[in-house]
């Protein structure tokens, strides 16, 4: 049985750094070895063995985070050079500003966000000069957001799923937006979910084993397997980060 994983290099991030902050030891992760104990576990899954591992992200931006960048870039190319994962396929790291209403949580229980409007001792006049008590304030905020890191996961998948090229695939990650990609696998070959981050998997990723061509599995993660599977360092010439 050929498999193909198709890790969300964000969601899986996002997950480690949920389970476990900002301690060491979690970050350097040896995503083959992780995925070969998880695929290797499966009783359904006889002799199976990983073809593929493609691992979809977005480069952190060097402007507004240059050390983060830095670290980000030795931790790809050490999966690259140690044969960690396959393949690294881009999004993109987009930044800009947004402008927003001033909001704040209200009292409890319901704590329901109220907009802050204008009110004793600050006042708003118009341009006229006239009083406008039922001013919003606006604030300008800094928006950072990778994107298209889910299109590439979907989009790969069903590349290699449609074309035969696995026989049964991994999808590292617990965005509902991979709803339908995930769906329309199931149909052709078995599919493995691994929810990054513990807890409940997203409702649109839920199903049946027998759904479709059946045989399908569900898995969360917990400390235990970022902490178990690390990389050497350094790890094909690549120095694991200070803190990592």
């Amino acid at each position: 049985m050929r498999v193909g994983v198709y890790i969300d290099g964000y969601n899986l991030y996002y997950g480690g750094r949920h389970l476990l902050g900002r301690s060491q030891g979690w970050r350097w992760l040896d995503i083959r070895s992780l995925m070969n104990d998880l695929v290797g576990a499966q009783r359904g899954w006889p002799a199976a063995t990983l073809e593929k591992v493609i691992y979809c992200t977005a480069r952190i931006d060097q402007g507004l985070n240059p050390q983060g960048h830095i670290e980000q870039d030795a931790y790809l190319k050490a999966l690259l050079a140690t044969g960690s994962v396959d393949h690294i396929e881009y999004g993109k790291y987009v930044k800009g500003l947004r402008n927003r209403p001033l909001a704040v949580k209200g009292p409890p229980p319901r704590r329901d966000l109220t907009l802050v409007k204008a009110d004793w001792p600050i006042k708003v006049q118009s341009p006229l000069g006239t009083p406008v008590p039922d001013a919003i304030f606006m604030v300008s905020t800094l928006h950072q957001e990778e994107k298209g890191t889910d299109v590439n996961v979907a989009s790969l998948l069903l590349v290699d799923v449609l074309k035969g090229d696995v026989d049964a695939a991994v999808v590292v990650s617990n965005d509902s937006d991979l709803k339908l990609p995930i769906r329309l696998a199931r149909e052709v070959v078995p599919v493995g979910l691994v929810n990054p981050r513990g807890g409940l998997f997203a409702g649109d990723l839920t199903g049946k084993h027998s759904d479709g061509a059946g045989n399908h599995w569900w898995r969360k993660l917990g400390p235990d397997d970022f902490q178990a599977h690390q990389l050497p360092d350094p790890a094909g010439g690549y120095q694991k980060p200070t803190g990592w």
